[in-house]
């Protein structure tokens, strides 16, 4: 009899275990840009409250391929996920998104964009982040001169900071946008910016004719600084600006050189900040705003060790 109930109790205990480890609610991120640092701090700040949460975490990259996410979140539907977070243009995967939607599963955007299928979008001020550093580059050149402009309008919080920075910039009658390059960001933008920029300054060899950089995003603000030294024109005085600070531009702009400034996105802060999303939704507490900022800040050699 002792044994019968000892076994009893084993099994009982055993199904309140395996009861409690199916309870933990199962999170999928999907993105095609793991390979971009940014995104890799936003998964620093997320993983660590995912694990806080007890969540199930399964975070798939699709190594650059956008149309590949539509199949991992039909995946995670089919799996039964309780919540689904994207770090992409959520305008080129609707029709994944829609199958979520149908299944009553929330999807978070974690710096994705808005789109009236998404729960809401965690992410920085573009538009003030870009009016920043492209006031810091007019003032800089004091408002004049050719500057070269790297954006990626395919992907929407890159996109804006394009635009608005061509505003600004379009506000000043003796600031020309020399060029406005897109490039190839396969291996995170750095190689391709520094081949282009290096063209670029081929075709204009005389000292002045490139005034600023102004990119949307760090990569290539350093593959353009690579440039820049590589052909020995590091003494001209062209100002390079970027944004994210992400630790390989800071180390640029602590040396004081060309590379003077960008904008500190707090990533992992985004990450967590999701996380937080992600939680509400499961609770399934309305989350009224469709946009969620996290607050940024201008990095100079003055703050760029801190």
């Amino acid at each position: 009899m002792r044994n019968i109930v000892k076994s009893a109790f084993l099994t009982f205990v055993g199904i309140i275990w395996v009861t409690v480890v199916n309870s933990a609610e199962r999170v999928t991120v999907v993105t095609p840009y793991l390979a971009q640092p940014g995104t890799q701090m936003y998964l620093e700040g997320f993983k660590a409250k995912a694990q806080s949460n007890g969540w199930d975490l399964n975070i798939i990259d699709t190594k650059g391929d956008v149309a590949e996410v539509i199949s991992r979140i039909e995946d995670a539907v089919t799996q039964k996920v309780h919540a689904i977070v994207i770090n992409v243009d959520p305008a080129q995967i609707t029709a994944g998104l829609e199958v979520a939607a149908d299944a009553k599963i929330p999807v978070i955007g974690m710096d994705s964009g808005t789109d009236p299928l998404l729960v809401t979008n965690v992410t920085s001020n573009g538009y003030a982040m870009a009016a920043e550093t492209a006031v810091y580059v007019a003032n800089r050149i004091e408002g004049k001169g050719n500057v070269v402009m790297f954006v990626f309008d395919a992907f929407p919080p890159v996109q804006i900071r394009g635009v608005v920075a061509d505003a600004v910039f379009g506000n000043f009658p003796d600031i020309k946008v020399m060029d406005r390059i897109t490039p190839d960001v396969q291996d995170g933008g750095i190689a391709d910016s520094r081949a282009k920029m290096e063209a670029l300054l081929v075709a204009n060899p005389e000292k002045g004719s490139i005034a600023a950089v102004w990119a949307a995003w760090d990569q290539p603000a350093l593959g353009s600084l690579q440039a820049i030294e590589a052909a020995g024109r590091q003494d001209e005085g062209i100002v390079i600006v970027g944004m994210d600070a992400n630790p390989q531009a800071r180390d640029a702009i602590n040396t004081g050189g060309n590379f003077e400034a960008s904008m500190a996105q707090d990533f992992v802060g985004i990450g967590e900040a999701t996380a937080d999303a992600v939680a509400r939704a499961i609770n399934g507490e309305e989350i009224k705003s469709k946009v969620i900022y996290v607050p940024t800040v201008l990095v100079t050699s003055a703050n760029a060790s801190n």
